[in-house]
């Protein structure tokens, strides 16, 4: 565990309920339907405004540690000395024990959306390339082992069942799920399992993590900063995620549908 003390209020509501009008077999009908939660987060580092996170306002702490960690800013939680977020200003203000430089390109102030595109982040940037690694865990998973542990994701994916509009994430041994994490943004829902693998000191030895998604470069470069060896999900990776997948030693499974996937790089990983 970490150190430093968390002074933050309980989580914000995950959920909303709004009034639609709502057309089904031939039929239209005022009802009340449940959204997603949309949060915008501001973080703060050493009082120097760092980046607006929009998100999903549950495990806030953990988001923040792993976008930190993420963008390079911190290596382990220890690094920390204070971090107090304010849930009715949507602000996160952390205090480092180092001095965190700003002035250097891939600390530059920007906004980070939700959705996916341009906007997030690129191997090419400075910080990517520092922190993403070269995975050489020899996790293995057997086929009902990568079926298994998609479905236990989707049974922990409540809200997704509820609104249809958030991404889940989880970090799994080959025969459990140690933990899951939700978000609107599909990096925020790593950077979530990422903030809590620092808290926690969770082992990452002969781990996996699983993803709702696709698996896009900024996915596949998140995995590879969290340092995990086998990624799996429901939608196809793209063609720059198998080349980074290649390069930085990760198992990339995809298209995980009934009782078929498909392995696109390093299957040693994989029993036959």
């Amino acid at each position: 565990m970490s150190a430093w003390a968390v002074r933050s209020g309980s989580d914000l509501p995950q959920r909303a309920e709004r009034q639609i009008l709502q057309y089904r077999d031939s039929t239209w009908a005022e009802v009340e339907d449940v959204v997603a939660s949309e949060y915008a987060l501001t973080i703060y580092v050493n009082d120097n405004e760092l980046a607006t996170i929009v998100c999903t306002p549950t495990n806030i702490e953990e988001l923040v540690v792993g976008f930190m960690a993420s963008e390079g800013i911190i290596q382990s939680a220890d690094q920390i000395e204070d971090l107090t977020v304010s849930r009715f200003m949507g602000t996160a203000r952390v205090k480092t024990k180092h001095q965190v430089t700003f002035n250097q390109a891939f600390y530059n102030k920007r906004y980070i959306a939700s959705c996916c595109g341009k906007g997030r982040q690129s191997f090419y940037f400075h910080n990517d390339a520092v922190t993403a690694k070269h995975v050489d865990d020899d996790v293995h998973l057997e086929p009902n082992q990568v079926f298994s542990l998609l479905d236990a994701m989707d049974e922990e994916a409540t809200l997704f069942h509820e609104t249809g509009g958030v991404h889940m994430a989880a970090l799994c041994r080959p025969d459990e799920l140690l933990l899951a994490r939700t978000d609107i943004g599909r990096h925020n829902a790593l950077d979530k399992i990422f903030g809590n693998v620092l808290m926690s000191g969770i082992s990452l030895a002969g781990t996996v993590i699983s993803f709702s998604g696709r698996i896009s470069s900024e996915v596949l470069l998140k995995v590879a900063k969290i340092g995990v060896g086998i990624v799996i999900a429901r939608s196809a990776p793209t063609a720059l995620a198998i080349d980074m997948a290649d390069e930085l030693g990760i198992t990339a499974v995809g298209f995980v549908r009934g009782k078929s996937f498909n392995v696109y790089t390093h299957p040693w990983r994989m029993q036959r």
